[in-house]
C-alpha cells in the first residue's frame, strides 16, 4: 500500500475578508476554556448553528454539571463532623443560580419535557439541602436550650 501526503498550501490574498457580525446570528456562543491554538487557529469563540448539534452540546453540558452538583451535595450532606451551614448555604446559592441559567439562557435551545426534568432534579438537590439545614439549626436551638437549662440547674444548688 502506498502512502499518500497531503500538504496545505496559503496564499498570500486570495480576496476581500468576509465579516460575519455574530450578534445576528440565532445560534449558541460558545467560548473554549484552553488557550491551544488549534492547528495554528486561535479560537476565541464560535457560534453553533445548527439546533441538534446544539441540543447535543448543552445536553451534555447540563450533565456533567449535574453529576459534579450531585456528588458535591451527597458529600456535604453525609459530612456529619463538619455541621457548618455557610458550605450549605454556597451550594444553595449556586443551585439557584444555575436554574436561573437554565431557566434563561438554555430554555430557548432545549425542549421544554428536558427543560423540566432537569429543574425537577435541582428541585430534588435544594430539598436535600433545605433538609440538612434545618436539620443543622434544629442541632444548634436544641444545643442552646440544654446549656440554658444546665446553667439553671446550677445557679438553684446553693
Amino acid at each position: 500500500m502506498k502512502a499518500t501526503h497531503y500538504s496545505v498550501v496559503r496564499k498570500k490574498k486570495v480576496g476581500p475578508k468576509a465579516k460575519i457580525d455574530t450578534k445576528q446570528l440565532s445560534g449558541y456562543q460558545v467560548k473554549p476554556k484552553n488557550s491551544k491554538k488549534y492547528g495554528q487557529v486561535e479560537v476565541n469563540s464560535m457560534t453553533l448553528i445548527n439546533p441538534t448539534f446544539i441540543e447535543k452540546v448543552l445536553k451534555k453540558k447540563n450533565q456533567k454539571k449535574l453529576d459534579y452538583y450531585l456528588t458535591y451535595i451527597i458529600q456535604l450532606v453525609d459530612d456529619e463532623e463538619d455541621s457548618d451551614s455557610t458550605n450549605l448555604m454556597i451550594a444553595l446559592n449556586d443551585l439557584t443560580h444555575y436554574k436561573s441559567i437554565i431557566n434563561h439562557k438554555y430554555r430557548k435551545f432545549l425542549d421544554e419535557k428536558y427543560i423540566n426534568l432537569l429543574l425537577k432534579k435541582i428541585d430534588i438537590l435544594e430539598h436535600e439541602i433545605k433538609k440538612k439545614l434545618k436539620a443543622i439549626q434544629y442541632q444548634y436551638y436544641e444545643s442552646l436550650y440544654y446549656t440554658q437549662e444546665q446553667e439553671e440547674e446550677k445557679g438553684k444548688a446553693r
